[in-house]
């Protein structure tokens, strides 16, 4: 992975390197900047008219080698009104300025103001997680790389009015930022190198931060009964997985906050083969607990005042003589039985089990679990949502705002008997597909028969997950995504 920026938060006196300023509507500069650019304010001034730059947001102003100022680079960009700009506009226009530094350059100074005036830390840690989030990149595996894709250790400074408030707000941005990086780096991963013993083993390290990791083995796993999970991963060489991690921020004897994750390290459909034709892009159907890790690590880092638990079942969906078969028939840890009809609908599988041992050892407060469960709800919804669906209107509209206020959006979908019933099985308490109508919904219906009435949100990532959107803040196949929303909601709504 391309080493991250080394930050820095210094006066606004220390102007080094590359400079990036922020202007509103109509050229409109904070005091400081004003100060900082008086040199060159008219050039300012007739570069912008020559380009029509009036500091619209999102536009930009690139001056090299600026006649007047100690500095290889001048850039300007425009972020409109003041009193328009959301905390998740913030973070995009750090994304924007990193884009604006050259590869080539060694040292960018950001003057954390805007036109109404300076920046409070948590506002430039807001910046600067745009910043961090946008220089990511997963070039591990390349041993060659284009001029552009050299490595370059880049500092990255903030001039701002008081650098020690900036750098204690960054401390706690900071461990959401390494959340979101942790996440893409495990999706980014290929098979070959991320199975479920080697998944489990880099979900072990959140020890480190005080985070108590139980890994369940095969025999751990039959023993608790979760043939359901283990019916998936009955064809690899590499054995199934199931990781529990505890944070214990909260009151003794509160009740947990609980997320899970679909672990699924790869995908081919098993029996139920799938096409070759992107059969590589599986490597990431694990994102769902790629991003409980990753929100693991960001909520332990930053010591979050709340008991969390967080739950995933790692497997590989293979092909082969010990494979499961569509017709098979398999008997989950509830108790309820699974008739097989389709391999290659795994990943409600390892969830039904997981969930329903999460509810009944943590008796947690809700469960939220995340899949790269169904394509039907790419076809819905495109990339821009993860689809929804949940028995709690509540957690529905506290979902609803985190994701408004992170810009990891989510969009209610239907539950109900009538797509229950396409799930009823002539042989079994269920089949675990209900046929090509309503594939998303009918993936969920299932799910539900195993959370009972513990408040429940299923978030089905398949569109924003990996193959992700290119945005200000993410230029990576993986994006991460969930970790600042689900950290955002624990942020702003259980914290105690």
């Amino acid at each position: 992975m391309a080493e991250a920026p080394k930050f820095g938060f210094v006066s606004l006196t220390q102007l080094r390197g590359v400079l990036i300023a922020f202007c509103g509507e109509s050229l409109k500069f904070g005091p400081a900047t004003q100060k900082a650019l008086a040199p060159v304010g008219d050039l300012v001034r007739r570069a912008a008219a020559a380009d029509h730059f009036t500091g619209k947001s999102g536009s930009s102003l690139d001056i090299v080698v600026p006649a007047g100022l100690n500095a290889p680079r001048l850039v300007v960009i425009g972020i409109g009104k003041d009193s328009d700009l959301k905390r998740q506009d913030i973070v995009k226009l750090g994304g924007i300025a990193m884009s604006k530094v050259p590869s080539v350059a060694a040292q960018a100074t950001i003057i954390a103001e805007f036109g109404s005036g300076a920046l409070k830390g948590g506002q430039i840690a807001d910046l600067a997680l745009g910043v961090r989030l946008r220089a990511y990149s997963f070039d591990l595996y390349k041993t060659k790389k284009k001029e552009d894709e050299l490595p370059n250790k880049i500092e990255i400074n903030f001039a701002c009015s008081s650098p020690a408030g900036a750098e204690k707000a960054w401390a706690l941005a900071a461990a959401i930022a390494d959340g979101v990086v942790i996440a893409r780096d495990l999706v980014n991963e290929p098979a070959n190198v991320l199975y479920p013993v080697e998944f489990a083993r880099r979900a072990s390290t959140l020890s480190k931060l005080g985070v108590t990791v139980e890994v369940l083995d095969v025999a751990a796993i039959k023993k608790l009964g979760m043939n359901a999970l283990l019916g998936v991963g009955q064809g690899s060489v590499h054995d199934s997985r199931v990781v529990v991690m505890r944070w214990d921020g909260g009151k003794r004897g509160v009740p947990p906050v609980a997320f899970i994750g679909k672990g699924v390290c790869f995908d081919t459909g098993g029996i139920s083969i799938k096409s070759a034709s992107g059969m590589e892009d599986m490597k990431g159907d694990m994102a769902g607990a790629a991003c409980v890790v990753g929100l693991m690590h960001a909520l332990a880092a930053r010591k979050a005042k709340v008991n969390v638990v967080g739950a995933i079942g790692l497997v590989e969906n293979m092909p082969d003589g010990k494979a499961q078969r569509p017709g098979d028939i398999v008997k989950t840890m509830s108790g309820q039985t699974i008739e097989i009809i389709n391999t290659d609908a795994e990943g409600r599988l390892v969830l039904a089990d997981v969930l329903h041992y999460v509810n009944k050892r943590f008796k947690p407060k809700f469960m939220i679990n995340l899949a790269t469960l169904t394509g039907a709800i790419i076809v819905a919804l495109g990339q821009e949502y993860a689809g929804m669906f949940s028995n709690d209107d509540k957690l529905v509209d506290r979902l609803n705002k985190a994701g408004d206020a992170t810009g990891e959006r989510v969009w209610r979908m239907p539950l109900g008997p009538e797509y229950d019933k396409m799930i009823d099985s002539k042989f079994a308490d269920m089949k675990n597909t209900g046929g090509r109508w309503g594939g998303a919904i009918t993936a969920a219906q299932l799910l539900a028969r195993f959370v009972d009435k513990t408040p429940w949100a299923h978030l089905d990532i398949a569109g924003t997950a990996l193959g992700s959107p290119q945005t200000d803040i993410n230029k990576s196949w993986s994006s991460g995504w969930g970790v600042r929303l689900l950290e955002r909601l624990v942020e702003d709504y259980y914290e105690r």
